[in-house]
């Protein structure tokens, strides 16, 4: 109000005119209001100079925090303010540290505030750059507001919608998130990313027998060891069930892979505590890498899944990689699911026999049934292939009885000497009621019980070992022979033998192959399970042996029979009463002198790259040092050349032997297992590669690699004759 109003006012007698509106508030009572805003719990003040150094925290704040103000102030704003990261479930924002230096409105900004208690508390800033009558900049003033127990109860949703409640890992629907958006990143920056699929074997029957809190038990335990063993390399998650996902970017050398792969395997197979009780499951990997197998996360997915099926199918406890074949296979493994039960039901599968002889004596001492099937359409077809599928649901049942009825009265007609094994699949032995088919199958056949055994892998350790022990003495009771198949490639039952239920332990053909080679760590392998089973007092058998070089290293380390085609192929029951019909059984060994690395034989077209050429070639058999071809003409020995093993598996190599139309490959880098029989390449050349030589990523296909357009592109004369490759 002016003065000079006032004075005239008095100087009249009349009355002073007072202002509309209650009074203006004085700095005591501005101080008083904004006390009582911080006792409601509406808010609290903050401000900071122009450094970022907090200068002022109002009292309620510094009760919150349970500091004194001498202990706050003068630190950087960003110490007592912090942000939160985004994996705790907080909406996605700038930094504080960003907005500040940009000198940004504060709105809405979530920190994080250490207590002097050790325990944080979760505040909303809102703030306000405060600038001088000079537009200089004088730091901040803003408000915050305690959202504890509203932050808690958000990041605990958010955090439910990302993580497996049970095991703690990342749930299906964050892993597809991630690998969306790393499959996409990825794409930008021509980067690989390997995903695994993963399957728990006999997971179902530790549910059975133990009730699914041992099973819920057991999840945690694999989770676990899987994040161990994953560690910093990559993502683990559950999807759901049994199944678990591992997300590994910037990883594409299948080598490291394979490893990985075997390492989870075994480390997963070893046994498990659960409520005092012990048990044992496996897991199958399927492996799938972007962007070789997909580009996108759908296909790559789905190239993970085939992987994963055909590891189950081969023999589960295994991991293999996606190849372009597992489509084919899947459609072929369903066809040949029905084909197979046709023929079950036409009683068309047939058992052979192969002998286990003392080689010391090269007598036969038993003979082991194998099942053998000819299809009208298809001819012979592998026990390799329809057993996994027979293994997938009940058929296996009703061929293992067949086969075990049929052993028990074919061996009666053999000298008492030589005892029959019958393998029994691990689905077959946990079902109820299998000692009554055993000694069904004895008493039709009239067969002494010690001329049976009973071949058991590795897998019938998975689950309640209490159950499996059961059946043990069950069977020991009727007098049988038990041994134990593929010894030490399944589940590490080690410790289990010195429960005294196994004759016999088979050694398994994958540590007889190369055994003799220079530097092979086998034999010593070798060494030590006979050394085992001499001091548990079993027998022990040598699998696989072909060659003589092999025959006599086991025979040396003391195996106390052998098995293998340096004896004989199986034979039919027809061909061994024909071998034994002078009253004994010998067989005289016969192979190679030494053993060559292992091929496989394949018939199917390739490409070979010779200086500014590419020709079609007939692959005929494949190691992993080397190759043989067919389909040119003139190529010297010493020749380089890339061998073209599709999906860009590219092999360099030289000619070091050749005939008129076929030439001998030794490979510069060897190859490495598939996991699955097979052999691969390393590494491979990449899509984004191709691309970039003019190739469409939706063209790749086998044969295809940077330089394929060298075909119509280059006119010069080629230096080798390219012969007609019709079949």
């Amino acid at each position: 109000m002016p003065l000079g109003f006032l004075k005239s006012a008095r100087e009249s007698n009349r009355p002073v005119p007072q202002p509309e509106g209650p009074a203006p508030l004085v700095r005591s009572d501005r101080s008083e209001v904004l006390g009582e805003v911080e006792e409601l719990g509406i808010g609290m003040f903050w401000a900071t100079d122009a450094e970022g150094r907090l200068t002022f925290l109002s009292k309620r704040a510094l009760v919150e925090l349970g500091s004194e103000a001498e202990s706050l102030i003068g630190n950087a704003i960003t110490q007592v303010f912090q942000d939160v990261e985004a994996e705790d479930g907080a909406p996605t924002q700038r930094s504080l540290a960003f907005k500040l230096k940009a000198r940004s409105k504060l709105e809405e900004q979530i920190v994080a505030v250490p207590t002097a208690r050790g325990s944080t508390r979760w505040w909303r800033l809102n703030g306000r750059p405060l600038l001088d009558a000079q537009d200089n900049f004088r730091g901040y003033r803003g408000s915050a507001v305690d959202i504890s127990a509203q932050y808690a109860y958000e990041t605990q949703v958010a955090r439910q919608s990302q993580v497996d409640e049970l095991t703690g890992l990342a749930n299906r629907r964050k892993l597809g998130e991630r690998l969306k958006a790393m499959l996409s990143a990825f794409r930008v920056s021509q980067r690989s990313c390997a995903l695994m699929m993963l399957d728990l074997d006999r997971f179902k029957q530790v549910n059975d027998t133990m009730g699914h809190p041992a099973g819920d038990e057991l999840l945690k335990q694999v989770a676990q060891r899987l994040s161990s063993i994953v560690k910093d390399y990559g993502e683990v998650g559950r999807l759901g069930g049994d199944e678990f996902q591992v997300l590994l970017p910037d990883m594409d050398d299948r080598g490291t892979l394979g490893e990985l792969a075997n390492r989870i395997v075994q480390s997963l197979s070893q046994p498990y505590q659960i409520n005092g009780r012990r048990a044992i499951i496996g897991t199958s990997v399927g492996i799938a890498i972007a962007p070789y197998d997909g580009l996108e996360a759908d296909e790559l997915t789905r190239s993970a899944d085939m992987a994963l099926y055909s590891a189950k199918e081969t023999r589960g406890g295994t991991f293999c990689f996606f190849t372009s074949e597992l489509r084919d296979a899947a459609s072929k493994t369903a066809m040949l699911g029905d084909r197979l039960r046709d023929a079950v039901d036409r009683d068309e599968l047939k058992l052979a026999y192969q002998p286990l002889v003392d080689p010391a004596t090269n007598e036969v001492k038993c003979f082991e049934a194998l099942l053998r099937w000819h299809d009208e359409e298809e001819g012979d077809i592998s026990p390799a292939l329809f057993i996994p599928v027979a293994e997938n649901d009940d058929l296996i049942i009703r061929i293992g009885e067949m086969a075990l009825r049929q052993a028990c009265i074919d061996a009666l007609s053999w000298p008492e000497t030589i005892k029959v094994a019958v393998n029994v699949s691990a689905k077959q032995f946990i079902r109820p009621g299998y000692r009554k088919a055993v000694a069904a199958a004895l008493q039709a056949s009239g067969l002494p019980p010690g001329r049976l055994e009973l071949e058991i892998t590795e897998s019938v350790f998975v689950g309640d070992l209490e159950t499996v022990d059961a059946i043990f003495r069950d069977l020991k009771k009727l007098g049988v022979r038990l041994a134990l198949d593929d010894f030490g490639t399944g589940y590490s039952s080690l410790g289990y033998l010195k429960h005294g239920h196994f004759n016999k332990i088979k050694i398994d053909q994958s540590f007889v192959r190369g055994c003799t080679e220079n530097g092979d760590i086998n034999p010593a392998i070798i060494t030590a399970i006979v050394a085992l089973a001499k001091a548990l007092g079993m027998e022990t058998v040598a699998e696989g042996v072909e060659a003589m070089d092999e025959l006599e290293l086991v025979r040396e380390r003391g195996a106390d029979l052998v098995q293998g085609y340096i004896y004989s192929r199986p034979l039919t029951q027809e061909q061994v009463l024909t071998q034994i019909a002078d009253g004994t059984m010998k067989c005289n060994p016969d192979g190679p002198p030494r053993h060559r690395a292992e091929r496989i034989t394949i018939f199917r077209k390739v490409g070979l790259i010779h200086e500014d050429h590419y020709y079609d070639v007939i692959l005929r058999n494949l190691s992993k040092t080397g190759a043989r071809i067919t389909g040119l003409a003139g190529v010297p020995v010493g020749t380089d050349v890339v061998l073209d093993l599709g999906h860009g598996q590219l092999v360099v190599s030289k000619v070091v032997n050749a005939t008129e139309n076929s030439q001998g490959l030794k490979f510069e880098t060897p190859l490495i297992s598939d996991g699955s029989g097979g052999f691969m390449t390393r590494h491979r050349i990449s899509p984004y590669s191709l691309a970039e030589a003019g190739i469409p990523l939706a063209a790749l296909g086998a044969g295809a690699f940077p330089l394929a357009k060298w075909r119509e592109a280059h006119k010069s004369v080629p230096k080798f004759v390219q012969m007609d490759l019709s079949i």
